[in-house]
């Protein structure tokens, strides 16, 4: 009897619970309607189909298609949009609805809150990029909010995943969209700086990688923002391209040394993972030490010479050669020469030092005088002409200097060029030999003997000779001489008769005349002489006065007196 009680009452306890579970799915069924989002249990995943248990009579099924990324597993709930209740398969819904329902929602609240979406920069259009928000909605992006910096590649940064912040949202129903990323990574780039100014300090080591390239250095990024690496901090030694020690996109590590919060400058080194050379200088060179370098820079004033890395001098031009001018380094030496040098000076707080290529050398003015002492007669080269004479080439860079007035003892050279030309072979003596201002001074006619001093021991003041005139001038006429030389006789010594103006005096003669002088002084050494037409003519009557009293004391004891002369001559 009992157990007849307890078989009816489970019974009817199982028809209870069938019927409960009957009206909870036909009140489920009665509250889904179209276009709702509902919440479904993942049942089964085969390799086409996800199965979901959305509380309907039947399952409703989703293409794998609708899955991005990983597939769901059993037990997890998937939010979809409920398309059709009453398909010809069973319940119709859409998973990529559903999160473009959510996404609007997000993008949306993004907007009105100012706060960054994520997405995927998915390919470029006109005038910027669309990019993938997800959930179907698409935004664009201008080329000019793309990136912190301009944007060289358009197509270097499609399929790039990032943050952006929504500038502007048209429709709350359409994918009508503008991002814009360059304010984010703006924001993140200051983050990023401050926080480095915070933590790091000068000496810190940091890393960065290599972004690119200027005339005075290299800029490396540092997470967003710059750091300066100066072509002078490269290295101790002489950088002439930065290329040579850095590579664009190569990740190094470097020292800070400078730090400007304020002006946001950072500047790093990779020097200064080394010691400075400057530090033992003093323990291998000294002065006078000759050294070996390599030349790796010249200049209008010299050539830059590397001792060894971080230790450069200058060979300054004047200190190339001791008997050539060197107008230019690069007629003497060429970038990359290995060669001698000796240390003439040096400055280690400046960091400098003075170098020598000659001094390496013997110095042929040392020996110049006993090799060409004063007399000495040799062959030479005209190598230049100038207004007052010219050089002429004695040994390779040893020139002397033969002076206009050294070129003829008698004719007045006005310029070396109507007598010598550039490559003429010549014959001179050394005149003067001055080793220590690098001078030696040679002559042509020295060769010759000296026809003024001819001329002054035949002729001598008071004496009278027969020239020719060679020019007539304001100032008077030139007389040519016995032995070739030349003489002046003034416009005051022209005319016997003082009335008689130069200018009217000087009538009567010309250029080639015969004339009669009387010399009136002679200085050999500077090669000069004066004559006198009307000196010449007194002494003719001083000459005749005496004849003729010589004369007439040997007719008459004297009795001719100066008087009677003088009548004669006027009789006459």
């Amino acid at each position: 009897m009992e157990q007849m009680e307890v078989e009816k009452e489970a019974a009817q306890d199982s028809k209870n619970s069938i019927q409960t579970q009957l009206e909870e799915s036909l009140k489920s069924m009665g509250t889904l309607e179209d276009g709702q989002l509902v919440d479904g249990s993942v049942i089964q995943v085969t390799s086409d189909s996800v199965f979901l248990d959305i509380g309907y009579k039947s399952e409703a099924r989703l293409p794998v298609t609708e899955f991005a990324d990983d597939l769901p597993k059993v037990g997890d709930v998937i939010t979809v949009v409920l398309l059709k209740k009453n398909g010809r398969n069973g319940p119709e819904v859409s998973k990529s609805k559903a999160d473009a329902k959510q996404m609007w929602k997000d993008v949306r609240k993004a907007f009105d809150e100012k706060q960054p979406v994520s997405g995927t920069i998915s390919k470029v259009v006109k005038g910027g990029y669309e990019v993938n928000l997800g959930g179907d909605i698409h935004a664009f992006l201008p080329i000019s909010q793309a990136d912190s910096q301009k944007v060289e590649k358009p197509e270097s940064i499609v399929g790039t995943k990032s943050l952006f912040y929504v500038e502007r949202l048209y429709s709350d129903n359409k994918a009508n969209v503008v991002v814009n990323r360059r304010k984010y990574l703006e924001e993140q780039i200051d983050k990023n700086r401050e926080k480095f100014f915070e933590t790091v300090k000068i000496g810190d080591s940091v890393k960065g990688t290599v972004k690119s390239f200027t005339s005075f250095g290299a800029f490396i990024d540092l997470g967003g923002f710059d750091g300066l690496l100066h072509i002078n901090d490269m290295s101790w030694g002489h950088v002439t391209r930065p290329k040579d020690f850095v590579k664009k996109g190569q990740e190094i590590e470097l020292k800070v040394i400078r730090l400007e919060p304020e002006e946001k400058r950072i500047n790093l080194s990779l020097k200064h993972f080394s010691e400075d050379p400057w530090v033992h200088f003093e323990e291998k060179y000294h002065v006078n030490d000759t050294v070996k370098g390599k030349v790796t820079k010249l200049t209008d004033f010299g050539a830059f010479i590397e001792l060894e890395e971080g230790i450069e001098g200058l060979a300054h031009v004047s200190e190339f050669s001791w008997t050539k001018k060197i107008n230019k380094p690069s007629d003497m030496v060429k970038v990359g020469d290995e060669l001698e040098c000796m240390i003439l000076g040096y400055d280690i707080q400046a960091g400098r030092v003075s170098l020598g290529l000659k001094q390496v050398t013997e110095n042929p003015w040392d020996t110049i005088a006993e090799k060409y002492p004063v007399g000495t007669k040799l062959d030479g080269k005209v190598v230049k002409l100038t207004n007052v004479g010219a050089f002429v080439s004695i040994e390779d860079g040893i020139d002397g200097f033969l002076h206009v007035d050294d070129l003829s003892w008698t004719k007045k050279v006005k310029h070396p060029g109507s007598e010598l030309a550039v490559d003429q072979e010549v014959k001179v003596v050394v005149l003067e030999n001055d080793p220590e201002n690098h001078r030696i001074r040679v002559g042509l006619k020295q060769l010759q003997d000296n026809p003024w001093e001819q001329f002054a021991s035949e002729y001598s003041t008071g004496s009278t000779l027969e020239g020719e005139i060679t020019s007539i001038t304001d100032f008077g006429l030139f007389v040519k001489a016995p032995c070739g030389i030349e003489g002046l006789v003034n416009k005051s010594n022209l005319s016997d008769d003082r009335e008689v103006p130069f200018e009217e005096a000087v009538k009567k003669y010309n250029v080639g005349d015969k004339i009669n002088v009387y010399v009136v002084d002679i200085n050999v050494e500077k090669e000069k002489a004066a004559f006198s037409v009307r000196e010449y003519k007194k002494k003719q009557q001083r000459d005749e006065i005496s004849r003729y009293m010589s004369s007439s004391s040997d007719d008459d004891d004297g009795a001719f007196t100066l008087g009677d002369f003088m009548k004669t001559k006027n009789n006459e």
